[in-house]
């Protein structure tokens, strides 16, 4: 068996996990720049594996290095971990228990995802060579953003590639859609003042 079978091998028997990580992290929501849980929470699952882990990269931010200890490429791999300010009204046994905050984005599943591939590919540094850089990224519904903060403080360091993926709920299973380079939109708050002469009512009745 390949390296790739054997990875998609381990993730597939480790789906129960990865399910239950994302609903734990749908129940307890933070918003952008207030994540403090959620990122303790990402800390906690690498303690006891052997990885490096820099905490309050940015602000919230986690960086989490896997080292073959054989020389090769450094690969990153990002997810987020913010909610947005919505409240939840799906019913859902794992619904929000933050009321006013919901995953409503897809976060909560990128950020199971990237913990089990990361503790999978820890199992099997052995069988490659290189390193694999962990990027758990908070803030990023909300401008300025999580990443700049990061980048400035160098999780990007080192780093050849970067890899990132987005749920999207609108796609059959299955399909995954890709390209090369940045894709998706951006968010930001712009500000428009206009300034003019008003106008009355009371001109349109006369035929002004």
């Amino acid at each position: 068996m390949g390296i790739l079978e054997t990875l998609y091998a381990k993730l597939d028997q480790k789906q129960e996990r990865m399910i239950e990580i994302r609903r734990f992290l749908h129940k307890h929501p933070e918003l952008s720049f207030e994540e403090a849980e959620t990122s303790a929470f990402i800390i906690d699952f690498y303690k006891n594996m052997d990885v490096v882990v820099r905490k309050n990269v940015g602000g919230y931010g986690v960086v989490v290095t896997i080292d073959s200890g054989k020389p090769g490429i450094n690969i990153a791999c990002r997810a987020d971990f913010d909610a947005l300010p919505i409240t939840e009204e799906t019913g859902l046994p794992f619904a929000s228990e933050n009321l006013g905050v919901m995953h409503a984005c897809g976060h909560d599943g990128h950020t199971a995802y990237l913990l089990i591939l990361a503790e999978t590919l820890n199992e099997m540094k052995a069988e490659f060579t290189g390193k694999i850089t962990l990027i758990h990224q908070p803030a990023e519904e909300k401008p300025p953003g999580g990443a700049i903060a990061m980048i400035e403080d160098g999780c990007l360091d080192g780093v050849d590639e970067v890899i990132g993926i987005h749920l999207m709920a609108n796609e059959a299973v299955g399909i995954i859609d890709w390209r090369k380079g940045p894709c998706m939109t951006g968010g930001a708050i712009i500000e428009i003042k206009v300034q003019g002469k008003g106008w009355a009512w009371s001109n349109a009745a006369n035929g002004n």
